[in-house]
């Protein structure tokens, strides 16, 4: 079986080992969803992981609504992405940007309009906002007519993403965001092709995932899913029926990577007792399969690996306070503890001053 720190080849990546940063919003561009130079140490910091998924990053202002979080767009966006980019290939890492859509997950006081989704729902609870926190607001459906728009977004943002000198891209269609909104039958309320069966449900993953493809490439695309438990008030009465043959549709356009957030009922950020899909996912998905959610030693990602069940593990919170995560993954050595007030605020506290093994023991 392959050891944690072995190669692996993902897609065109050529990945040093299978320890994979996950996606983790930290709120430091500005306004403008423009990224700031302090972001280019950050990421380059942490450029030892086999690959570096991005923040989520926002594919239009529409799907954007998490203040201070960064987007592509812009041609000024994807002028400010190029030196963390360049920064992370300096340092001798590899990095993909995750696109965004946060669907009914955002409030019309950041974005401007009223919030989209598949059927006119609302989450439960409040919105972050650059006043503070409000009520989430009632989305509308998305219109058909207005798919390809949406289409056209993550055509542009994946041109982008490519100028900007990313590697590659994720799609990102899990925690209750637009593409889960469609997924998934407790959001999807639809009466149309995009809704009602599961093949209809998983109509808008396929669709996105070939325009991605038709730009990038099939080897420099990955998705993201989120199949076992509530994420952010969004469920599914029968989780298998659909992402399983997702998963399969996935297989089937040979995408690079699929990564999987599957908490457990003992969760740290998001609890559930719906079991796991990855084994019967593992079935049908022939491409580099990767596991995340609450993994923080060595020896339980080797596990999964020792299974067969996974590829690689993307580590999300771990490698947010410890920027050379593989080093102490492999020898043993102590981990920093992040501190949750400095997640989202902006600035370099609790960024870019968590200090390497190096600085420790000089």
């Amino acid at each position: 079986m392959p050891n944690l720190f072995d190669p692996l080849t993902i897609g065109a990546i050529e990945a040093p080992n299978r320890i994979l940063m996950a996606p983790l919003t930290r709120g430091r561009a500005d306004k403008d969803a423009v990224p700031t130079a302090i972001m280019a140490e950050y990421y380059a910091q942490r450029a030892s992981a086999g690959v570096i998924i991005s923040e989520a990053t926002g594919i239009s202002r529409e799907g954007l609504g998490w203040p201070f979080a960064p987007g592509l767009w812009s041609d000024a966006q994807v002028e400010a992405w190029k030196p963390v980019t360049k920064a992370v290939h300096d340092a001798g890492g590899r990095i993909v940007a995750q696109l965004w859509h946060m669907g009914r997950q955002v409030h019309s006081s950041v974005t401007g309009g009223q919030p989209v989704s598949s059927s006119a729902t609302a989450t439960k609870g409040q919105a972050h906002t650059y006043e503070g926190k409000k009520d989430f607001e009632t989305a509308r459906p998305l219109e058909l007519n207005e798919i390809p728009r949406l289409l056209d977004d993550y055509e542009l943002a994946t041109r982008n993403a490519l100028a900007a000198g990313f590697d590659g891209v994720q799609i990102h269609a899990a925690n209750g965001y637009l593409i889960d909104e469609f997924l998934r039958d407790g959001a999807n309320h639809r009466d149309d092709r995009y809704g009602g069966s599961p093949d209809n449900r998983i109509r808008l993953l396929r669709e996105v995932t070939e325009r991605v493809i038709s730009v990038a490439g099939a080897d420099r695309v990955a998705v993201r899913l989120s199949p076992n438990g509530d994420s952010q008030g969004v469920d599914d009465s029968n989780p298998a029926a659909v992402f399983v043959p997702a998963a399969k549709a996935l297989s089937d356009l040979k995408i690079a990577f699929l990564e999987l957030r599957e908490p457990g009922p003992d969760g740290t950020f998001g609890k559930t007792d719906v079991p796991k899909l990855s084994p019967e996912i593992r079935k049908v998905f022939d491409g580099v399969l990767v596991l995340n959610s609450d993994y923080t030693t060595a020896d339980e990602a080797q596990a999964a690996l020792d299974k067969g069940v996974a590829d690689a593990i993307s580590f999300g919170r771990t490698f947010l306070a410890n920027p050379d995560l593989p080093e102490r993954l492999r020898t043993g050595a102590p981990f920093n503890k992040d501190d949750a007030k400095t997640w989202y605020s902006q600035g370099p506290e609790g960024y870019i001053d968590y200090p390497a093994l190096e600085t420790v023991n000089a």
